[in-house]
């Protein structure tokens, strides 16, 4: 008989769960972003359920920026501060070498406003104008500005519109050591003049900036707020004597007859007035600061 060859016997598998032989290499684990998937796999089905149920925290969101806090408006005041000492920076530049003949003691913390680099009274001359008034007198600067005046040493009521202006006025005064020899006010002189009295008063009414030595003569009229002699007769209300600061280039005769205002006519002296041999102004004695 013959006899069948027995059945080819399926070769045996691994059971579930055990390694592959030593001497067959392990397969490559996959590369990409899943590749710690085999490693649970291989860790059984306990670590994979924990996997499921605990899964890697997500990166936490970065912390919110702090919102910056806006910064608050300037006041208007600040506002017109700030630019009044730029422009008082522009023009200092163009007179800086002439600080001390408008104040001796300028490296001691004097301050000015642009207007004060041009149109203070020099030390010198403030000084000369001053040694005419009356001993124990009282001086009313109507125009006071940033003190050159007002600073000579007598005794003062110093009027002036400009607040600012007062301020810088008083600071120098107390450099000066005079603070307390002077009465400042924040007014209008022409509102102000009908109910002041003084012994002397002091007239320097702006001149119009300094484009006011490119007109060959200059007149009365040209004098701001008002022209000279609506500013001479403000002035006679509140004391027979007056001294005016006026320009180099004005014109003497227009100045003399502001002492014919009076009856009978104010004595009257007219002075050229000089810093280190260079002409400044024209100061003008009326009364009995005449000599």
């Amino acid at each position: 008989q013959r006899r069948e060859a027995p059945a080819e016997r399926a070769p045996s598998l691994p059971p579930p769960g055990r390694h592959h032989p030593k001497n067959q290499p392990s397969p490559p684990p996959p590369q990409g972003p899943y590749r710690s998937l085999p490693v649970l796999a291989a860790t059984g089905p306990g670590l994979q359920e924990a996997a499921m149920r605990d899964p890697p925290p997500a990166p936490s969101p970065p912390p919110p920026r702090e919102a910056e806090t806006p910064q608050e408006p300037k006041r208007p005041e600040e506002e017109e501060a700030h630019a009044a000492d730029a422009a008082a920076v522009a023009v200092a530049g163009k007179y800086w070498a002439h600080r001390h003949s408008l104040f001796s003691l300028y490296d001691r913390g004097v301050r000015m406003d642009a207007e004060g680099w041009y149109s203070a009274t020099p030390e010198a001359i403030a000084a000369a104008q001053a040694a005419r008034a009356a001993p124990a007198g009282l001086v009313l600067d109507a125009f006071a500005g940033v003190g050159g005046n007002s600073i000579q040493g007598c005794y003062v009521v110093a009027v002036e519109i400009d607040p600012r202006k007062v301020e810088l006025a008083r600071h120098n005064a107390r450099i000066y050591g005079v603070e307390d020899m002077i009465e400042f006010v924040v007014g209008d002189f022409f509102l102000l003049a009908p109910y002041l009295k003084a012994d002397l008063v002091f007239l320097s009414p702006p001149w119009g900036g300094p484009s006011y030595n490119q007109t060959p003569v200059y007149t009365l009229d040209m004098l701001k707020p008002k022209d000279g002699h609506a500013v001479f007769q403000a002035a006679q209300k509140i004391a027979p004597n007056i001294i005016m600061f006026l320009p180099r280039n004005v014109d003497i005769s227009q100045v003399e007859e502001l002492s014919w205002l009076s009856s009978p006519p104010l004595d009257f002296e007219s002075e050229e007035s000089y810093v280190q041999h260079r002409f400044k102004g024209i100061t003008a004695y009326f009364g009995d600061v005449a000599r």
